[in-house]
């Protein structure tokens, strides 16, 4: 949605495949119904929603996200005709008042800036007695594949402000608003699924494509800086090992929420 997102392509080379892994834990932590109505607030390329019938019967379920080509993309791969896709903004949603049961955020409010407004939204939306449940990156411990890039990165250049802290990627941030916003039954968990990359090639690859923070930083650095950045990254996905698979952990804040009635 904001932060250098723009190619569907890329994006799932970047983060799609990860977020896939990721939807039944966080479908499974904030609950689903049968004949729920489920809104995916910043969906991306369909992640979260692609995974709701291996749930429970969903009446509907609909996903918006500000990025067209996204939206194209979900669009593309859906034969289910339950599923909607909308591009529109998470800040001033385009539906009524307690249109849904359940809203679900994967790995997104953290790169909106007005991320409380986007909150607010979900709960505008979802009626009294539904659920509201999001899933943000633990940025600074939680994802060492972009921890490697950044902190490198911030050895080479001292003056790099590394984003490692977001809206709401802070222990209990999640919980705080979820409460600040009167919602009952809060509850902040930690979920952890695995990044699995068969080579350097594989993990440096999105980086080097452009896409996200990660990739608009690396792709605006001067080629010779690049260079040197892409070598010391190298090395430390090599660990004195010869090039093949690596496994690193990845491990997202979740909170859930009940509207009141």
């Amino acid at each position: 949605m904001t932060s250098g997102f723009q190619n569907a392509d890329r994006y799932e080379q970047l983060m799609g495949r990860w977020s896939r892994r990721l939807a039944p834990s966080l479908i499974r932590f904030g609950g689903l119904g049968e004949g729920d109505r489920v809104l995916d607030m910043g969906c991306g390329t369909g992640s979260l929603t692609f995974a709701l019938p291996a749930f429970a019967n969903v009446a509907s379920a609909t996903g918006i996200d500000l990025t067209e080509s996204y939206i194209a993309a979900a669009r593309a791969r859906s034969t289910d005709a339950r599923f909607t896709f909308d591009v529109g903004d998470a800040c001033a949603l385009p539906y009524p008042d307690s249109s849904f049961d359940r809203a679900f955020s994967l790995l997104v409010l953290h790169f909106i800036p007005e991320t409380r407004r986007a909150v607010e939204e979900m709960r505008r939306v979802v009626r009294p007695g539904g659920t509201i449940t999001a899933a943000v990156w633990d940025g600074y411990g939680g994802q060492p594949f972009a921890r490697i890039l950044w902190d490198i990165a911030g050895v080479l250049d001292p003056t790099l402000q590394r984003p490692l802290f977001r809206p709401l990627n802070g222990p209990g941030e999640m919980e705080k608003l979820w409460l600040d916003l009167g919602l009952r039954d809060v509850e902040q968990v930690s979920l952890l699924t695995h990044m699995e990359f068969q080579s350097f090639e594989d993990y440096w690859a999105p980086f080097a494509s452009g896409e996200g923070p990660h990739g608009q930083y690396v792709v605006k650095l001067p080629d010779e800086k690049r260079e040197i950045l892409r070598e010391h990254v190298r090395r430390a996905y090599i660990a004195n090992r010869p090039d093949g698979p690596r496994s690193m952990v990845a491990v997202a804040w979740a909170c859930r929420g009940t509207v009141p009635d």
